[in-house]
């Protein structure tokens, strides 16, 4: 007869069963802790997480001594305030001395050259206003004409200048409707409605959407441009306040944004339209329709990456501090070719090896280094043509830091609870970041602008283009 069934096997094999079970349950938790610790250690420093929202005591990368002296660098533009040409002082009052100093002795003649001291002053403001009476009279035939006004002249109660300083208001310098109602009263004395303000608003979109188009079309002819997006509110959703993005696509001298519900490509593709050029982006997956060859990713945004492989650990942290090495030494030089201390020639000859290590690097990361970081080196690798566009094209930055910087007015807005109510909202927002945005580059007068804008529309003319003059 065969041997009786040990009951022990069974419970054995019971045993054996659920240590199996709770190893497969360790390892899925091991995974989940590392996961969430990683995510606790997230940072400005290594992630796209804003520097606004790291909390006290993240340590903050000490950047390596330039050798340079301390102050404003040859070539830095000297900043100061300029004093009034003689001939545009409104009130020239001379002070000569009566007396000695020092004796008591009374003094005679002029100073050639006497020290200017000039007082800005704001004289009371006060709303200029101009009354029109429209006379009606009769004819021997019956019928009663009456005047017309003038062409240019506004049909509302508001003339240009005045409906430039509102939109200015409520769009560059952040205002909700009612601080900016509040704000025109106490400095000017001018009382408007809300509604009023809200009219305004539409009536400077209009006065603009044509120099906007323009202008979106000037960027996409040019040769470099980078572009960035953030998020943004549009209208409401279940009584909450729906998501949007703010999309900006700038150049040397004009910047264009968009206002639109989705991140994707179809949005990408719609801002660059016929774009040509090398543009300078994050990783951003909208933008992959654009050959590798003409984008340069940012490096500011691969620095944080190659710091996250160190604040990971393992293998992965020592690959992430030789890539930091490497990051240094190619930001060393090319600051030198931004100066013009060091040739773009040399600086190209400096590179290679720097390039290659770099590259090496990354593969190695790619095999070796721990699940995420591998993740990380495989995405950056799959662009490896995109890394050093700005060694081999002229007029290239290695960051995107040109195009984060033109639209943090807008983020700073959106964080005081700025948005937008409806696509015509959207519309004016866009259309005066735009403006402004672009009129600051090229050192333009925003509110001079403005108002030859709201002038050209009374007369039917064509707005002044925001293309570079």
């Amino acid at each position: 007869m065969p041997d009786a069934a040990d009951p022990r096997d069974a419970r054995i094999a019971e045993l054996e069963a659920k240590v199996a079970w709770l190893m497969e349950r360790v390892g899925k938790l091991e995974a989940e802790n590392a996961e969430l610790r990683t995510r606790l250690g997230q940072n400005s420093t290594n992630s796209s997480k804003p520097p606004s929202s790291d909390p006290p005591g993240v340590p903050r990368q000490a950047k390596p001594p330039s050798g340079r002296k301390p102050g404003g660098q040859p070539g830095h533009k000297r900043s100061m305030r300029k004093l009034v040409p003689a001939e545009e002082v409104d009130d020239l009052q001379e002070l000569v001395p009566e007396a000695c100093r020092r004796c008591g002795r009374r003094l005679r003649g002029r100073d050639p050259h006497p020290l200017r001291h000039q007082v800005i002053e704001i004289p009371a403001v006060k709303a200029w206003v101009v009354e029109y009476l429209l006379h009606a009279l009769l004819c021997r035939c019956g019928a009663v004409t009456r005047a017309e006004l003038p062409r240019g002249v506004p049909r509302g109660a508001f003339g240009p200048m005045l409906m430039s300083m509102v939109a200015l208001c409520t769009v560059r310098f952040r205002q909700s409707k009612r601080l900016a109602q509040e704000l025109l009263s106490t400095l000017l004395g001018v009382e408007l409605s809300l509604g009023s303000i809200s009219k305004i608003e539409r009536q400077t979109s209009e006065a603009l959407a044509a120099p906007v188009e323009e202008a979106r079309e000037h960027v996409r002819q040019q040769p470099v441009a980078n572009a960035d997006e953030t998020g943004w509110f549009e209208g409401k959703s279940a009584g909450r306040k729906a998501r949007a993005w703010l999309w900006v696509l700038t150049t040397s001298l004009v910047t264009v944004f968009q206002i639109a519900k989705s991140r994707g490509e179809d949005i990408a593709r719609q801002m660059l339209g016929d774009f040509a050029g090398v543009l300078g982006v994050d990783r951003w997956g909208a933008y992959n329709f654009v050959d590798a060859l003409r984008r340069q990713l940012c490096w500011s945004h691969l620095l944080r990456d190659f710091q996250g492989f160190v604040d990971r650990g393992g293998k992965g942290a020592v690959i992430g501090r030789k890539l930091l090495r490497q990051t240094d030494l190619m930001f060393a030089w090319w600051h030198r070719v931004r100066d013009g201390t060091l040739t773009r020639r040399t600086f190209q000859r400096r590179m290679w090896p720097v390039m290659e290590e770099i590259r090496r690097l990354l593969r190695s990361a790619r095999v070796r280094a721990e699940p995420r970081t591998r993740g990380m080196a495989k995405a950056i690798l799959k662009l490896k043509w995109a890394l050093f566009t700005f060694v081999r094209e002229p007029d290239v930055e290695p960051t995107n830091n040109v195009a984060e910087r033109r639209v943090r007015p807008a983020v700073i807005a959106r964080k005081l609870s700025f948005g937008t109510e409806s696509p015509a909202g959207s519309r004016f927002v866009e259309r005066m970041l735009t403006a402004t945005t672009t009129l600051r580059q090229q050192e333009r007068n925003v509110l001079d602008y403005l108002a030859a804008a709201h002038q050209a529309r009374l007369l039917g003319h064509a707005a002044p283009s925001l293309a570079p003059m």
